[in-house]
Parts: C-alpha cells; sequence; structure tokens
C-alpha cells in the first residue's frame, strides 16, 4: 500500500521533535522521519546550511490544520 502523498506541505503537529519541520517534510515525501532529521542534522554540523534551511522551513511552511475529533 502506497502513502497517501498531501496536497501542501505542513509542519507537523504529531510527529515533532522541535517545531515538526522534519515530521512535515517526511510526511510530504513520504520518507522516514529519522531519514531527514539526520539529513538536517548532517547538513547543521558540518556545512551549517541546515540550521538556515530549517528555520526558513519553520516560517514559510504553515502548521498542520488540526482534525476534527468525534
Amino acid at each position: 500500500m502506497m502513502a497517501q502523498i498531501p496536497l501542501k506541505c505542513y509542519r507537523s503537529r504529531h510527529d515533532r521533535v522541535l517545531f515538526g519541520v522534519c515530521g512535515g517534510l517526511a510526511e510530504y515525501t513520504g520518507v522516514d522521519p529519522v531519514i531527514v532529521r539526520l539529513v538536517f542534522s548532517i547538513t547543521f554540523f558540518i556545512f551549517w546550511i541546515g540550521f538556515l534551511a530549517y528555520f526558513i522551513a519553520y516560517f514559510m511552511m504553515p502548521q498542520e490544520p488540526k482534525q476534527q475529533e468525534k
């Protein structure tokens, strides 16, 4: 069964460590969130571009809308 890709990339509300950017990108691309976090960590410590990319994504990605619970 293939994961359904959302139409828009949101910061995750349920799969978050800091602000939900990596969780949201992982949901959007269908990749495991740990892999996305590792990529951001490696680029942060080696190139310092990960820090900039993470916070740009934080400000550009909207928060995931709340689900209506019954």
